[in-house]
Formats: structure tokens, sequence, C-alpha cells
């Protein structure tokens, strides 16, 4: 199995809205790092639209149809804010409900589904039953993690950046045992494991080969990052590398 690599591309979507010139083009650069190799888009319309905006989520969904129609799609966001209309409307191929507050500065935990679980539950159905797929944004917890499938969810994308921040310390090697204990738990569950939040190409094979098993990474503010310096074709296919590098058994 080959973890997908699905390209955020928010940061884009920031630096383009500095201007009115529409540039640089949110759809130009998904045509650009699909053409490198990469598997899917993400985007997380928030409801300021301080950066993806409602018509981008449209215009991606139109593009990835009409010329890449097996990349998938994959659009995150609060249910409970604009994420459903979404949804409901375009029907992507994935969906992760994150739980964000309005206007938070960038997503920095997953859900308490002990909490919101009976709340998250119904639109999980919802969703589903339009054909998406669903991932629920969860912390590294082997105890929570069973829960998103008593709610409904397909799959899980884990919340790395308490292991992003740990990389290279000595805190890297239990951060690693608490994110593997987490997808075993899932997988344990019967849930698919996807993982996000400040994964780079210098962390990401340690955390895959640690944390076997994951479908899909989703990574964007380190990836637009660096295809600043390198453009958007060597850096994607400098991700997908570390992919590799990642593989369990791989010995290049």
């Amino acid at each position: 199995m080959s973890t997908a690599l699905s390209v955020n591309l928010n940061k884009v979507a920031l630096v383009r809205n500095t201007r009115h010139l529409g540039i640089p083009s949110v759809t130009r650069a998904a045509t650009l790092c699909l053409k490198a190799g990469a598997h899917g888009i993400t985007v997380h319309p928030r409801p300021d639209e301080r950066h993806i905006r409602a018509g981008d989520v449209r215009e991606l969904h139109a593009l990835l149809k009409k010329e890449w129609p097996r990349a998938e799609f994959n659009i995150e966001g609060n249910p409970f804010h604009n994420l459903m209309d979404f949804v409901r409307e375009l029907r992507p191929q994935q969906v992760t409900f994150v739980p964000d507050a309005q206007g938070q500065f960038t997503s920095d935990h997953g859900w308490d589904l002990e909490q919101d679980g009976e709340r998250v539950r119904p639109l999980i159905a919802e969703a589903k039953a339009l054909g998406v797929r669903v991932s629920l944004f969860m912390d590294a917890d082997a105890r929570t993690i069973p829960l998103a499938k008593a709610v409904g969810a397909d799959r899980v994308e884990l919340y790395t950046e308490p292991y992003a921040a740990a990389w290279g310390t000595p805190r890297q090697a239990g951060e690693l045992r608490r994110f593997a204990d987490a997808a075993q738990a899932a997988h344990a569950a019967g849930l698919g494991i996807n993982a996000g939040h400040d994964l780079n190409r210098d962390n990401l094979p340690d955390f895959l080969r640690a944390v076997p098993g994951v479908l899909e990474v989703s990574i964007g503010h380190a990836l637009i990052a660096d295809a600043l310096e390198l453009g958007y074709d060597a850096t994607v296919r400098a991700y997908l590398a570390a992919i590799r590098r990642g593989a369990v058994g791989y010995d290049q």
C-alpha cells in the first residue's frame, strides 16, 4: 500500500487574496501539483474566506471532475459552520470534519467525541448517504480513536503537530509510539488512517515508518513554502520521494 499525497492549497489562496489580480492561481497550482504526481487536492474553506473562497471550492471541483477524475477532492472544515453546504452541493470524494472555532488561526486539536459525538453523528450519516467518505480530525489518543467508528466515520485524520514539534528532539520516539498506538486502535476499530498538520519532507519518512498503514497525508504550509523555492513540480516529487522513504522495507 502506498500513502497518497493530498496537497492543501489554502496558502496559495492566502497569497492571492493580498491583491486583486487573481495570482497566484489556485486552479493553476492544483493542475501543476497533479501533473507532478499528487493524488489529490485539499482545501479548508473557513467562513471568513481569509484564504480559500467558496468560488475556489467550486472551480477546483469542476477542474478535478473534468481533467482529473481519478484525483481525490478533500474538503475540510467544521460541519457546524459552512462545510455541509459544500458537501451537499459538490459531493467530494472525501470530507474531513475539523472542530475549528470561527476565526481560529489554524487547526490545533481534534474532536472530543465524548462531548460532540452525538452532534456530529447525523451529519456524518448525511455525508455518507451522499456518497462522501467521512474522516474526523482526531488527536493521537488510542483511547478515544474508536469513538470515531462508533459515530459512523470511515477514517480518522491524526493531528500530527505534536509529532512535528517533537521531531529531532528526545521526545520524538515517545510521540511516535503514541501515534503508532493510535493507529493500531484505528486499525482495530476498522477505521482508515489519514494524517496531517506540520508534516514536511524531512519529518514525513520517520512518521510513516513508525505509523504504518497511513492511507493519505494532507500537506499544505510546508509544501507550499518549499514550492516557493523549488517550484510545484520539484516539490511534489520531493514529497512523493519522502513518502517512498517512509515505506516499510525501503532500502535505498
